[in-house]
């Protein structure tokens, strides 16, 4: 079995920063060989693909909306997956959940992900 626990998220002004963690537990081979990404969900909304790594920790994979803002990293041997997230606007406001992976490329797509955080809420003010 996997775990996956947020932290880091809160409540900033529009153009803040935030950055959120994800730490696994669980066998490292359960871990360590598939991707890891980011989903969220705003009020009254469909949860929505944030961005995505590779198990290798390279080739990164984001949505339009958050190209040049966000930036996913992740640490094998920590087991933690990062979302540094900055210029944050109002539209970044939901839960943000954290995701394992069924292969150890980088998704897009929900029903690819096995595996999920409790969720953190990020609020962000206008």
């Amino acid at each position: 079995q996997v775990q996956l626990v947020e932290t880091g998220g809160g409540s900033v002004q529009a153009g803040g920063s935030l950055t959120l963690s994800c730490v696994a537990s669980g066998r490292t081979f359960d871990i360590e060989g598939y991707g890891t990404a980011w989903f969220r969900q705003a009020p009254g909304k469909e949860r929505e693909f944030v961005a995505a790594i590779r198990a290798s920790a390279d080739n990164p994979v984001y949505r339009d909306s958050v190209k040049d803002r966000f930036t996913i990293s992740r640490d094998n041997y920590k087991k933690t997956t990062v979302l540094q997230m900055s210029r944050l606007r109002s539209e970044d406001t939901g839960v943000y959940y954290c995701a394992r992976g069924g292969t150890g490329w980088a998704s897009t797509k929900i029903d690819e992900y096995d595996y999920w955080g409790q969720g953190i809420r990020v609020d962000v003010a206008s």
